[in-house]
């Protein structure tokens, strides 16, 4: 079902401030930012190698990264699974047992559709999977 980890979500304050860590002194390439108004957040994609880097900066205090913020502070937010098809994925961890925060793919970064897997569900480690056809990331 998995084809490869998609990216790691970090959970961050600021884009501006946090961005020059990841490009000036680690090399990594910004690939751009972008606000996902539906999950309040602005999004930064950072790529080493094969590898992504998604920055989560939240627009409002009822985000649900600001929420993680207030209670963890910034850090590591979530793990991403790429998928061929979202939606057959979806009903293999519904069957499998596994408790969705989303049922329903929803719309992402850069076109992804994405559901996550409540962290119940996989010892407390926040899981997204997402289906990338054009999405560059």
């Amino acid at each position: 079902m998995l084809k490869k980890i998609n990216h790691l979500g970090v959970a961050v304050k600021s884009l501006d401030e946090t961005i020059p860590f990841y490009r000036d002194a680690l090399g990594m390439t910004l690939q751009g930012t972008e606000e996902v108004a539906d999950q309040k957040v602005r999004v930064a994609f950072l790529s080493v190698g094969e590898s992504k880097i998604e920055l989560l900066e939240p627009t409002s205090p009822e985000s649900p990264v600001a929420k993680f913020i207030e209670k963890n502070g910034p850090g590591i937010h979530h793990v991403a699974y790429e998928v061929a098809d979202i939606e057959a994925a979806i009903a293999a961890l519904v069957a499998s047992g596994a408790r969705m925060i989303d049922e329903k793919p929803r719309k992402g970064a850069h076109g992804a559709q994405i559901a996550f897997v409540h962290p119940k569900s996989s010892n407390g480690v926040l899981t997204e999977i997402c289906q990338c056809s054009e999405c560059g990331h």
